[in-house]
């Protein structure tokens, strides 16, 4: 079934996945809040002293990582409507569909990075 996918649909989906992941890999170098936020201490455990849970005070978000979030939200929302509503899927109908949509998730997780692809 991959073999049938149009290639703009398959690269819309790896440029998703790979968007996806790049700003899933921004979102880890957040502060935990977006706006500036005190911390609360963790709890010492009684019989080991391993204090657990707790979070230290967010400075919150600066303008330049609110902005690069809502950019790489824009993108991933884009690419997001581009590949669900490519004219492709309205070629099959109620489970093949289905099994498409759900092959075509999963095919590019087979498919090496390459420098063209990439762009």
């Amino acid at each position: 079934m991959a073999d049938t996918f149009p290639p703009d649909l398959l690269d819309a989906q790896l440029r998703l996945h790979r968007a996806r992941a790049e700003y899933e890999a921004f979102c880890r170098t957040l502060p935990w809040s977006v706006v500036p936020t005190k911390g609360w201490p963790g709890e010492v455990h009684p019989h080991t002293g391993v204090v657990t849970g707790g979070r230290a005070d967010s400075p919150g978000y600066t303008e330049e990582q609110l902005m690069e979030n809502a950019r790489w939200r824009e993108l991933v929302r884009e690419l997001s409507i581009q590949v669900s509503t490519h004219p492709y899927w309205a070629t099959l109908e109620g489970p093949a569909r289905v099994e498409a949509r759900m092959a075509l998730k999963h095919h590019t997780e087979t498919v090496p990075a390459t420098a063209e692809s990439a762009r």
